[in-house]
């Protein structure tokens, strides 16, 4: 891994994606998504994940993430492998799933991957990057609430459910945001 992109400070949040393997549109059903969204809970009330802000695309997802002082790159290797499997087994166990052929390429990759794995859901790594300063983080936030507009699901960011721009319009949304003061 590039010395580039590691966690190394602690004080500041971190900007991070995910992306499912070819970039596979897994997450258009509520199933699916609701893996993922239960999951960066449990990260949250069992694990000490900080999300101050998060979206679930289609086929990747961006968060702005910090811990309470544990390792944010162990909670985020278990995240991935928990949503990974508990995903490629809702797939797999769906007899409505019409799209039963993303289980092969999921297993494609994981047979040409250097560990010779099952399958494999998501992309290695998660490209952290440090947000060190105010503007930079404003601009995440922007950019990950922005992502449903720029790809035409939606007129609004708010309108999206699987996001945290609702959560900063009207303090509902599905997880559980800590936002930050950056007046």
């Amino acid at each position: 891994m590039s010395e580039k992109y590691k966690i190394r400070e602690r004080e500041w949040p971190y900007f991070v994606t995910f992306s499912v393997e070819r970039w596979i549109d897994v997450y258009t059903r509520d199933l699916y998504r609701n893996i993922f969204v239960d999951s960066l809970n449990h990260c949250i009330e069992q694990k000490g994940l900080i999300v101050h802000s998060w979206v679930l695309m289609t086929n990747h997802a961006h968060l702005l993430v910090n811990t309470k002082g544990e390792n944010l790159e162990f909670i985020i290797r278990d995240f991935k492998k928990f949503t990974s499997k508990k995903t490629f087994a809702a797939i797999s166990d769906n007899i409505q799933e019409s799209r039963d052929w993303m289980t092969y390429f999921f297993e494609r990759s994981g047979k040409r991957n250097v560990m010779n794995k099952d399958f494999q859901f998501w992309q290695n790594g998660y490209h952290p990057i440090h947000c060190w300063k105010r503007e930079l983080i404003l601009q995440k936030i922007n950019y990950i609430h922005q992502n449903p507009v720029r790809a035409g699901f939606v007129e609004y960011d708010h309108e999206w459910k699987y996001g945290s721009a609702r959560h900063y319009a009207c303090r509902l949304g599905m997880v559980k945001i800590e936002m930050l003061d950056l007046l």
